[in-house]
Parts: structure tokens; C-alpha cells; sequence
């Protein structure tokens, strides 16, 4: 007879939303058991060693999560996190009259590279995004709104959005009157960019940013959300932890711990239990490490893997209606996936003559997002991936590539060797393997091809990409990224089809929106759900609200809510008998 453990919550899955899930709940003294089935915890967040001292990031890089209140609730900094907090200050973009500008400045001044060279922001531009980053405003608002759009669950069913009630909205008729204004529900980001910005080329820049990092810049009543995305680059983004973002998702599970949470590797879930309508645990495979194959949970389970992996694989279908398993099946997860490049230099890049020095600086280029010549261009490429589902054109006219931040043994000595400068991550956006109108494989059949394509355009911009100087280039599809990128991660918030039943209060399913499921004491804590996804300790901050609400957790002191958040009147759920 299998032998078994109890524990008051047991969560199914050790990503970086699961681990924070554990923090989180260990840290109100509840007795948690995390299982992952791979043999390290943190998913996307994970360093690989792809060559003698070169660490690069497969998947998740940059810190979007400088904002998240778990910095400050968990006190990561106790147990082992630290970052060079490297984001571009607000104060720093906020220039004003005709005085020249100085190096200082000069060294944040953006600038979008172009076919035909570089276009630096106008002083327009400059005053534009300073007011939509708050410098320009009343009051500074930017940590506010970020939070009013990812770290703030959404309303319950029976409460009406509306203009006056949706929080990033109440955050700018507030703090910004300068912004705010109605007819942002009905703006896509160009739109938003429009008004506020003239040079076309910064505006492609800025709404590719927020594309590839994590918003629909061309949808409309995405400009807020879309904003939010770009802006997170500005918000911390850029800070890039030490050793790497493994190094983040090792801190929360230390912090786990250090309250007393239960952290298993190598323990795949083959069923989450229900008896009598309620989750009272989970069975484990027989593959599992853990003699202990049925594992109890008092008061709660929680699913931090996709939704149609939870109801699809994990609960058997006797335990929900054939029209809600249909549903599931059909949420989208249409969108984009990242194809993710390495490039690895031998010495220091040097800029082809239109990339290199302007307006009296030394400094080069940032290759960035390249080519940002218009809007057109721009979508083109967001149309192959969207619309047509295929394999974006590889022609340099066409083609749209992403990324590219640079580092060298200088800045980083753990991650790059002497002598050499390394541009990552390289991103270009393709289709979700499972809608490639091809197949799945039909990126991975095309690597050489979009490999030869990525440097030919870095070699636009860094005249000494070749043969000589490449020391190395490694390369990841979404297909290769186990499951692990955007569209097929079962998709961040936004790497889906932005239409009006999968959006907010409707996300990814009506019933399942704020995180609550049919089947009582089963929560989910995946980027499926809406609000977070890609930004770092939002879904389980979301989730807490819930758990709190139905009386699963309480908290001490240290916990805030959001000030946006609407609670529903529920009656906390009963603990289970064992």
C-alpha cells in the first residue's frame, strides 16, 4: 500500500510562479509540499553553460518584476538575491530648453537603428515618453501603474468594468491627468505613441519593445497594457541579476524553505485527487523519486502548470462536464513564440560607418530592435505571426529582430571570457509550434536559414560579424525550449489572441479568472492566467488575494493587498478531514 504525507497545500509545479506560490504561503506558516517533475526547480529561469565560461539565458532574462511587492514581502534580499539595479532613471530621460546635451545625458539618449542608419530621439520624444514614464507629470505614477496592471487580480464576475473601476485607469485620472483620458480603452499603443511622440522610428522602437516583451502594441485598448510593457524595461528590466536569473528562482526557494516549505524534484504528478468535488491532493508517478507516491493537502491544491494541462492530463474527466473539458481544449494559444539566438564575439564589436559615433558621442549604436523604419515594416513581420502563422520572411526589408543586449568580460567576468563580447539574448518571433501552418518542426527544418538570416542583419549594424570573429553562436526555438516560451507555455497573457473572452474578468475562462476553479480547494498559478504572466510575482501576489478571500491563508503584517483589488463576499472553505 502507497504510503502517504499530508500537508496543508500541495503544488503541482516548480516554476517561477510555484516556487513564489510556496514563499508566499510557508511565510503565513502554513506546511507546503512543491513537486516538480524536471531535476531543477525555477522553468524558464535557468543559466546554461554553452561553452568554457560563456552562461547564457535560454529563456527568461531581464528582471521584469522590479516593481512586484514580493520583493519587499518575501525580503529576498535575506536570502541570497542581489542585482546592479542598471535601469535607465526617470530623472535621467527628462531633459528641457536648448542647452546642449551632455555625455552624461547622452549616455541614455535613445535611439532607434534604422536601414539607413541611427535616429535619435527628438527633444518631442524625449518629453513625450518622460510623460508617460511620470517625469513629466504632477506626480511620479510609473511603480503605481505597473501594479495596477499586472500585480492586481482581476474583479469578480458580477462587477461591471468599466473606465471608472479599471485600476491602470484609476492610477492616471488620479496621478497623471496629463494621460489619462477615456478614449485610452480604445488605442493601440501606435495611437498612445502618437499623441505624445513624432519620430516614427522611436515609436516602432517602443512598441517592438513592448511586443517582444510581453503586450500587443497593435491591438486596440492594449495601449496602457502595451505601455506597461515597454515601460518595464525602463522599471528595472535592465537590471540583470548576479549568476544569472537562476540565481533569482534559488533565492525564493531559499526563502521557501527557511519558513519550512518542502521543495521535491524529480516528482512528476500523474493525478490531482478529488473526492466528493473537492482536491484533496495529488498522486505522484510511479517514476517518481519520492516512496511517498500520494501526497494529501488540508486545505488546498495548487496548479502551477498550464490550465489545459490541469484539466486535460491531470483530473480525470468524471470530475468536470464534457462542455468545460471542450472549453479548456479551445482556450488560444495562438501567438508568438521566441526564437532565441547567442552570438559570441571575439573582441570588441566595431559599427559599420551609419551605426557608429553621432552628435559628438563614442558611444556605438545599440543594436536593440533592428530595423525600425516604419509601422508597416513593423507589422509585416507581427502579420507572419499573428495572422499567417508561418515562418516570418527572412528578407532584410522584412524581417524584424529583437534583443541583443551586449556584455563582455569587464562588466561580467562570470559570464563572458576575456577578450570576448557576447549579444544576448538575440530574439526573433515566430508562431507557436502547434499553429505553424507547416507543422511543429517547421521552424527547427528552417534553423540554418534563420540563423544565417540573424547575423546578416546584426552584420548590418556590427561590421566585424563574420567568419573571423565569431567565436560562437548558439541558437533555441520554441520547440527546442521544452514548452517553456511564450505560445507554448500554453501562453504568457499576452501570447494569445487578444479578443473580448480572453481577456481580464474573462481569462482564460470566465469561471477560472481569478484563479478559482469548478472543483473546490483547486487553484491555478500559471501565466495562463491573466493578470502577470511574464512579470515575476505577479500571478502567485494575485493569487494570495483569492487564497486570503476564502480563508486557505493568513498573512501577517508584512502583507499588503492591492488598493484596486474588489473582494467577493464567499464563505471561507471548510478544511478538509484526512
Amino acid at each position: 500500500m502507497d504510503r502517504e504525507e499530508t500537508y496543508d497545500v500541495v503544488i503541482v509545479g516548480g516554476g517561477h510562479n510555484g516556487i513564489t506560490a510556496a514563499a508566499y504561503l510557508a511565510k503565513c506558516g502554513l506546511s507546503v509540499c512543491l513537486l516538480e517533475e524536471r531535476p531543477e526547480i525555477g522553468g524558464g529561469q535557468e543559466n546554461t553553460e554553452v561553452a568554457p565560461g560563456v552562461l547564457v539565458d535560454p529563456h527568461a532574462t531581464l528582471l521584469y518584476g522590479a516593481a512586484a511587492p514580493g520583493f519587499e514581502q518575501l525580503e529576498l534580499w535575506k536570502y541570497g538575491f542581489r542585482v546592479d539595479w542598471r535601469a535607465i532613471s526617470i530623472r535621467a530621460l527628462v531633459f528641457s530648453g536648448d542647452r546642449p546635451v551632455t555625455p552624461q545625458e547622452r549616455m541614455v539618449w535613445p535611439s532607434a537603428p534604422t536601414r539607413d542608419g541611427v535616429v535619435w530621439a527628438s527633444r518631442k520624444d524625449m518629453e513625450g515618453w518622460a510623460t508617460l514614464m511620470g517625469g513629466n507629470t504632477r506626480y511620479p505614477f510609473l511603480k503605481d501603474l505597473l501594479r495596477a496592471i499586472y500585480w492586481c487580480p482581476p474583479h469578480p464576475a458580477g462587477v461591471e468594468v468599466t473606465a471608472q473601476n479599471i485600476p491602470y485607469m484609476q492610477v492616471l485620472r488620479e496621478k497623471a491627468p496629463e494621460v489619462y483620458s477615456e478614449s485610452l480603452l480604445e488605442m493601440n499603443m501606435f495611437d498612445l505613441l502618437d499623441r505624445f511622440m513624432e519620430s516614427e522610428a522611436m515609436k516602432v522602437f517602443y512598441c517592438s519593445i513592448s511586443w517582444f516583451s510581453g503586450a500587443a502594441p497593435h491591438w486596440e485598448g492594449m495601449a496602457i497594457p502595451s505601455f506597461g510593457g515597454a515601460a518595464l524595461m525602463y522599471y528595472g528590466s535592465l537590471a540583470i541579476p548576479h549568476n544569472g536569473m537562476h540565481h533569482y528562482a534559488h533565492s525564493i526557494v531559499r526563502c521557501a524553505l527557511a519558513y519550512g516549505a518542502r521543495v521535491f524534484t524529480c516528482c512528476p504528478v500523474d493525478e490531482i485527487i478529488v473526492e466528493n468535488g473537492v482536491a484533496v491532493g495529488v498522486r505522484l508517478r510511479e517514476t517518481a523519486v519520492r516512496a511517498e507516491k500520494t501526497i494529501r493537502a488540508r486545505k488546498a491544491v495548487i496548479s502551477a502548470v498550464p490550465v489545459q494541462k490541469t484539466f486535460l492530463d491531470l483530473i480525470s474527466p468524471r470530475h468536470t462536464d464534457i462542455a468545460f473539458r471542450q472549453r479548456v481544449k479551445d482556450i488560444s494559444l495562438k501567438g508568438g513564440s521566441l526564437y532565441v539566438a547567442h552570438i559570441l564575439m571575439r573582441g570588441m564589436p566595431t559599427y559599420t560607418p551609419r551605426f557608429a559615433k553621432d552628435k559628438g558621442t563614442d558611444l556605438p549604436a545599440f543594436v536593440g530592435h533592428y530595423p525600425c523604419d516604419s509601422r508597416e515594416l513593423f507589422l509585416g513581420h507581427v502579420a507572419d505571426i499573428d495572422a499567417r502563422k508561418t515562418t516570418p520572411t527572412l528578407d532584410l526589408d522584412k524581417m524584424f529582430v529583437g534583443g541583443g543586449i551586449g556584455h563582455n568580460h569587464l562588466e561580467e567576468p562570470g559570464r563572458v571570457p576575456a577578450d570576448h563580447w557576447l549579444f544576448t539574448p538575440v530574439y526573433m518571433q515566430v508562431p507557436a509550434p502547434e499553429y505553424h501552418v507547416a507543422g511543429p518542426e517547421a521552424v527547427n527544418e528552417m534553423k540554418a536559414d534563420v540563423n544565417a538570416a540573424i547575423l546578416r542583419a546584426y552584420s548590418e549594424v556590427i561590421a566585424n560579424v563574420n567568419a573571423d570573429t565569431l567565436a560562437g553562436y548558439w541558437a533555441n526555438s520554441p520547440y527546442d525550449s521544452e514548452l517553456r516560451n511564450t505560445g507554448m507555455i500554453a501562453g504568457n497573457w499576452y501570447a494569445t489572441a487578444h479578443s473580448l473572452d480572453q481577456w481580464a474578468e474573462r481569462r482564460p475562462l470566465p469561471e477560472l479568472a481569478r484563479y478559482r476553479t469548478p472543483i473546490d480547494g483547486l487553484y491555478l498559478c500559471h501565466q495562463t492566467s491573466h493578470p502577470g504572466g511574464l512579470c515575476l510575482m505577479a500571478v502567485p501576489y494575485n493569487l494570495m488575494h483569492i487564497l486570503i478571500e476564502d480563508g486557505i491563508a493568513q498573512p501577517g503584517a508584512w502583507w499588503y493587498p492591492s488598493p484596486h483589488y474588489i473582494a467577493e463576499q464567499r464563505a471561507p472553505r471548510a478544511t478538509v478531514s484526512i
